[in-house]
């Protein structure tokens, strides 16, 4: 490898969460892939609380190669906080997110910036099959795109992940967008521009095991749905309304019955069952209006994104930097110090 460009044309920008095993591989491939592009470029990595000895082959990597470069969260923030801290370190004019898994694969990349030497803006990588994933996760991954297809004003794409190219442009818009709960999916569909799709028969995970457990999916579910959809708080209108209706047609069938046929009213049964199904109902709203509320309490308190305790690759000079010198992004504003 050659040393570290001015200017890279590309950035890979990596999360990386214990992904030590990985590491070789996922820079041999990404070496044969983008060398002969002939292109300058610079891979971002960002440790986001490895519990494993990932930031250190990470940074013995960097010394190896200077465009191996490497952000040291302070703690594990999450996969969507981890990417947005490397899309605020990225550099490059072309910027694609890629998993440390090798389940995306790093030889699509010339075919994205083909696509984008055409003009399109963002490029997308579609996953024509899943191998290696269970039938109950294809079919909850359905299932969820279904249901946020009906909710959200804008369209996700079904079968997507983070794989995809972001021109400049499209990467400053994002810079902009400082929400805490980040579902980054929808914030990649939500800006817009000129998008185009490409295809892929996804792999099985290269070592190690997915941090993606069913727990974890049903959370970034509810994020998803909840940061791009008011829908579930104004579907409790619309059932309360329901439930009023009915509940006067049903008095005043009672009220008819008594005066018509002289029929006793029923006993308490009936009365037991609406008011156990109501006092559910209102549990229920109650639980997502608190999602909602949540979400509003984690915006007013302004807390910073992330917080890096060390970045490598992003000095000026020849040694490496304090953790100090490197700006922290917060909501308020991006930073005001650009890495390297």
């Amino acid at each position: 490898m050659s040393s570290e460009p001015a200017a890279p044309e590309l950035s890979v920008v990596i999360p990386c969460k214990n992904e030590a095993d990985n590491l070789e591989h996922l820079f041999e491939r990404l070496r044969l892939t983008l060398d002969p592009l002939g292109i300058p470029y610079e891979i971002i990595c960002v440790n986001d609380g490895s519990e494993d000895d990932t930031l250190e082959k990470l940074i013995a990597f960097h010394r190896q190669d200077p465009r191996i470069k490497v952000v040291n969260l302070s703690r594990g923030f999450g996969k969507e906080i981890a990417l947005t801290a490397g899309l605020d370190y990225a550099a490059g004019r072309a910027v694609v997110p890629i998993d440390a898994d090798l389940q995306d694969p790093p030889e699509l990349i010339p075919e994205m910036l083909q696509q984008w030497r055409q003009g399109y803006q963002v490029v997308y990588a579609v996953r024509r099959s899943r191998r290696g994933e269970s039938w109950l996760k294809r079919l909850t991954a359905n299932g969820f795109y279904w249901v946020i297809d009906q909710l959200s004003q804008v369209r996700i794409p079904r079968n997507t992940g983070d794989f995809r190219l972001l021109d400049r442009q499209v990467v400053d818009a994002i810079r902009q967008l400082r929400e805490r709960t980040r579902f980054m999916k929808g914030i990649f569909a939500w800006v817009g521009y000129r998008q185009v799709a490409i295809f892929y028969d996804r792999a099985p995970r290269f070592r190690g095991k997915s941090q993606w457990n069913y727990w974890r999916l049903w959370n970034l579910a509810i994020e998803g749905i909840t940061s791009f959809s008011s829908w579930p708080l104004r579907v409790w209108s619309y059932l309360g309304l329901g439930i009023s209706v009915l509940a006067l047609l049903y008095g005043l069938f009672l009220i008819i019955r008594t005066l018509l046929f002289g029929s006793d009213v029923p006993g308490y049964a009936s009365l037991a069952v609406m008011t156990l199904f109501l006092g559910g109902i209102q549990l229920i709203s109650l639980g997502v209006i608190g999602e909602y509320l949540g979400r509003v309490f984690e915006e007013v308190k302004g807390r910073p994104l992330y917080l890096v305790q060390g970045a490598f690759g992003f000095e000026t000079s020849g040694h490496s930097p304090s953790p100090g010198s490197y700006p922290v992004c917060s909501s308020g504003s991006l930073p005001t110090q650009k890495p390297g």
